[in-house]
């Protein structure tokens, strides 16, 4: 409660840990100057610092919990927000696209409005699903009929219109309808396709196939492998691989793309796996051909 106190009046961590730090100094104090302490009195001492530790150490996370909470609620209420006008410029965009008689100084200044727009939208579709799940929510989807090929497909072009010297190969095999969110299972393919090109090398082969139960996505690249001691925490937000995967290309975005891709599959009773050695990186997702189902 002293946290939150705390905290409610403006108070910040430096502030309150002084308060801790001036009790105990004052307490100290008088009771060195009451007179000569003697056994008793340096045991009750030690028991006095053992419980200021223990409200400094209570009340710091209390205060570093509700301080994170705060900032998820105003980067999901930023996310919301910047949805409209983001959209208005897109929309505007692809309208000033189409008039034929641009110059091409406008066609391209166009083109590039239209990839910048595009991947702002990424950028607050991740942040919006992060901080979602990061206040307690569980992802919604909204499974409805849908073609796991038709929906790799449009991933590849929205991918390759931001990207346009992306090299990505595309294999479709077997059965692939199925009732998905196929708005969450876009953003997951493109998540897994930018983090592709950002960091490997070459062409990128993304590959797709389904039997009865369940669909298998792949995307497979070149490049430095992942190394073993980022493997673990790799779908975890706000985490990035070791600098010497970061050398060829810095990316723009914000350390969230693979988680979103765990949190949708998972929401969809899926799960999402990496392998990575010096022959090629891959992800491997597998979805249930009902959403909710078991894989």
């Amino acid at each position: 409660m002293h946290a939150n106190d705390r905290l409610s009046q403006g108070f910040g961590i430096n502030a309150l840990v002084a308060e801790f730090r001036a009790l105990r100094a004052s307490v100290l104090r008088r009771w060195q100057d009451h007179g000569p302490l003697d056994a008793a009195a340096f045991e009750q001492m030690i028991r006095f610092n053992e419980a200021i530790d223990q409200m400094l150490a209570e009340s710091v996370g209390q205060f570093a919990a509700r301080t994170e909470r705060l900032r998820d609620m105003f980067a999901g209420i930023l996310a919301h927000d910047l949805r409209s006008p983001v959209g208005a410029i897109m929309a505007s965009t692809y309208s000033i696209l189409r008039d034929e008689h641009l110059s091409p100084t406008s066609l391209r200044a166009g083109a590039n409005l239209q990839r910048s727009a595009e991947r702002v939208k990424t950028m607050i579709d991740d942040l919006f699903v992060y901080t979602r799940t990061r206040l307690g929510d569980k992802l919604p989807i909204d499974p409805t009929q849908q073609d796991f090929g038709r929906i790799c497909r449009n991933a590849v072009d929205e991918v390759q219109s931001a990207c346009p010297n992306a090299q990505i190969e595309l294999e479709a095999t077997g059965e692939l309808g199925g009732f998905w969110d196929g708005a969450k299972l876009s953003q997951l393919i493109v998540n897994l396709l930018t983090n592709a090109v950002n960091h490997g090398s070459g062409s990128i082969c993304l590959s797709v196939g389904g039997d009865d139960h369940q669909v298998v996505l792949k995307v497979a690249n070149e490049g430095s492998p992942i190394p073993a001691d980022a493997l673990p925490t790799l779908f975890e937000p706000l985490t990035r691989a070791s600098a010497s995967r970061e050398q060829k290309r810095v990316s723009s975005g914000m350390g969230l793309g693979l988680y979103i891709c765990r949190i949708i599959a998972q929401a969809h009773n899926g799960n999402i796996d990496v392998e990575s050695n010096e022959a090629k990186t891959a992800f491997t997702v597998t979805i249930p051909r009902v959403a909710g189902s078991s894989p």
